[in-house]
């Protein structure tokens, strides 16, 4: 027993590093929670602001709330009605402030037409192109090959045409919102020497306002109606390309 060696053991001991580097997906998670938090404050104190009447008529509204209806009212008449029955919140918004809710009007409104076209038009959603831009919302009403908005050569609407402004005047007729139309060519001359591609896009512009208005737009809210010939390429890289032909519909929402 005495010759025996000692056993030695030997135990390694794996350190945990604490505080391992996780990206930066962290910050993109913060920043959409002070987003949020910016946006839920901007709303409590709006409504703070708001007279105790005013406040029930807001909280009624949205256990029912949908922006476009055929016979309700819009988020947008309901927040014109409620800032200007008297004035007082109106002047009391800094301009800061005003841009804000702007904003979040114009995702709302922008948000309801494309679940409207993903819903209703999913066969030619392509077709319809909605985005923002500074002014407002634009709506693009698109040619694709074998698919026009208009017969060729003229301003007949197609069946195509007439369902997508069936839609998008269903959707738009009960909004405050001043409309602007255009109407835009490809750069392909026109046949005829007495009439051009300005005469073309200036009448399809004024047959979508028909078609619009058949369908609910009131007239006093068309506060422009243009054509723009092949000036304002959709596709700049090749202006003969099918979607350089369009209406463009703008619903405008001035910066206060």
């Amino acid at each position: 027993m005495k010759n025996e060696k000692p056993v030695i053991i030997i135990k390694k001991v794996r350190k945990r590093h604490h505080g391992r580097s996780h990206g930066g997906s962290w910050k993109v998670a913060y920043a959409d929670f002070v987003t949020a938090m910016m946006a839920f404050f901007l709303v409590l104190w709006l409504i703070s602001m708001i007279s105790p009447e005013k406040r029930a008529r807001v909280a009624n509204y949205y256990k029912h709330f949908s922006v476009f209806t055929e016979s309700g009212t819009s988020f947008m008449d309901k927040t014109s009605e409620l800032f200007s029955e008297t004035g007082e919140a109106e002047e009391k918004i800094p301009a800061e402030l005003q841009g804000s809710f702007n904003n979040m009007a114009r995702d709302t409104v922008k948000g309801e037409i494309k679940k409207a076209i993903e819903e209703k038009l999913s066969d030619i959603e392509d077709q319809v192109i909605v985005d923002i831009f500074e002014g407002g919302i634009r709506i693009q009403l698109v040619d694709k090959e074998g698919k026009s908005m208009f017969d060729l050569g003229s301003s007949e609407l197609t069946p195509i045409a007439l369902r997508i402004l069936h839609v998008i005047g269903d959707n738009i007729k009960s909004l405050p919102n001043a409309v602007a139309i255009e109407g835009h060519t490809d750069s392909l001359a026109y046949s005829s020497t007495r009439y051009s591609n300005w005469d073309l896009s200036t009448e399809r512009a004024l047959t979508a306002r028909k078609a619009l208005e058949k369908h609910g737009l009131t007239p006093d809210r068309v506060t422009r109606v243009a054509g723009y010939s092949d000036t304002v390429p959709f596709i700049k890289e090749n202006t003969e390309d099918p979607r350089n032909r369009r209406i463009s519909i703008l619903l405008m929402f001035p910066e206060k």
